[in-house]
């Protein structure tokens, strides 16, 4: 078993067990922080895909920004859980969990596929030599302004959160 396989199990199942954990868990504060290992993992099983752009923009989107918006509803919301007990909804989510283990090692143990991915993770390792690259330059050269339009929006909205969040009741 190659080192490869390893990482990839590894990422798969701390990815699988914190969306688990993200559905079960009743202090939304756990919550939200086994989401965010979920979404590293996640990005870490692009990166053994060789999909490093797709991995940054994981990171950068998901575990920067949509992460901030819901410690942000959070805050404004300012739940107060002293519980810290599963849902009751762990047990449906263990179980859609199992199923869905279950059919991807079905899958990866049949010969027809090991032998597909063999072929296909060489076709890709030569036709995607620099993605990144490629994907930096497009993305700066043809859509620099809807890039720059999408950071001003994203400031506008933390700005009005943070805003939002330190407005103190009337007396």
């Amino acid at each position: 078993m190659t080192t490869h396989f390893l990482f990839f199990y590894y990422f798969s199942g701390v990815a699988i067990v914190s969306s688990i954990l993200t559905v079960g868990l009743k202090n939304p504060v756990y919550c939200t922080l086994a989401l965010l290992s979920s979404f590293f993992h996640v990005a870490g099983l692009f990166i053994l895909l060789q999909a490093e752009f797709v991995a940054a923009v994981q990171i950068i989107v998901y575990a920067g920004a949509v992460l901030v918006l819901y410690l942000f509803v959070l805050m404004l919301l300012n739940l107060k859980s002293t519980e810290m007990f599963f849902h009751r909804q762990l047990w449906v989510s263990l179980l859609f969990g199992l199923v869905i283990l279950g059919e991807i090692l079905l899958a990866l143990f049949q010969p027809a596929f090991l032998e597909k991915g063999n072929a296909a993770t060489s076709q890709a390792a030569a036709v995607t030599e620099a993605n990144t690259k490629v994907m930096g330059i497009f993305l700066f050269n043809e859509y620099v302004l809807q890039f720059e339009v999408v950071g001003v929006l994203l400031l506008g909205a933390v700005v009005g959160a943070l805003i939002l969040a330190k407005q103190t009741p009337p007396r």
